[in-house]
């Protein structure tokens, strides 16, 4: 690891330190940017991954799956909020451990959402009805839930622990140690952005993640124009600022779960 790695991981560390001790206003931040800035480089590169005759259905699909997230969101948030969730679980299950045994598939993807709820069940709780006005959970499943994701996290410490995975280990305890909003991103970026960032750049073949950024930006500019654009319309009417924060997330990140892997598993790039 060299110097700057080094100093970058130290900046983001305690970047989340300080916010897990912030109001929920500073966590929020933290999530934007740790999940909206340096999570989303990792999908900035779906446009490369397709072949260049397919790129105009695939951006025409991309954007209309976008389009029906944000009315989605904004017309029946109750309804949207349960079904990207588990959409998410799903993704990080199959993507973060492409090759492993079908338990660790499931620990993994129930733990990237279940497990922030451990600990901070009602933080985690209050995140989810302040992202989705009128969604509401019964104590029973909500218990459960953090229960669930309690044990899928003490499984994949484990399994860290023996295999001497750093990054298993140090991005499930974030999930399971730190504030919901700000384990779920250190979370995010260790066990899945930062590593499909890398594979991205590898078969994009740049050598450096300069170079990928080089020749990503115009689809990462628009994502971040499509975020501010949405949280200056919705924030308005959602003081917190939670409710964009999650629309944004679930329109950038659905049609990057589905869109993506049906056009470059069939016509890959």
């Amino acid at each position: 690891m060299t110097a700057q790695v080094r100093f970058g991981w130290a900046g983001l560390w305690g970047a989340a330190l300080a916010a897990s001790f912030s109001p929920p206003a500073g966590q929020v931040l933290f999530a934007t940017l740790a999940i909206g800035v340096i999570g989303m480089a990792h999908g900035a590169s779906d446009l490369d991954v397709v072949k260049r005759e397919r790129q105009f259905p695939f951006l025409a699909a991309y954007g209309l799956v976008i389009l029906i997230c944000l009315f989605w969101w904004h017309g029946a948030p109750a309804l949207a909020l349960p079904v990207f969730l588990l959409a998410s679980a799903l993704h990080f299950a199959l993507e973060d451990a492409p090759d492993g045994r079908s338990p660790e598939r499931l620990a993994r993807g129930i733990s990237m959402i279940a497990a922030p709820a451990t600990l901070h069940l009602q933080a985690f709780s209050a995140i989810l009805h302040e992202a989705a006005p009128g969604f509401s959970m019964p104590d029973a499943l909500a218990v459960g839930i953090a229960i669930t994701g309690g044990l899928c996290a003490s499984g994949l410490i484990f399994a860290g622990f023996v295999r001497q995975d750093r990054r298993l280990l140090t991005g499930t305890l974030a999930l399971l140690l730190l504030p919901p909003f700000v384990g779920f991103s250190m979370g995010f970026l260790i066990l899945h952005a930062l590593p499909q960032t890398r594979q991205r750049r590898d078969q994009l073949k740049c050598t450096s993640y300069l170079r990928y950024l080089q020749a990503t930006w115009p689809v990462l500019t628009a994502a971040l124009l499509l975020a501010a654009g949405t949280i200056v319309v919705m924030h308005p009417v959602d003081n917190a600022g939670i409710q964009p924060l999650f629309a944004v997330l679930a329109a950038l990140a659905i049609p990057h779960m589905l869109i993506t892997p049906w056009f470059e598993s069939r016509h890959p790039a």
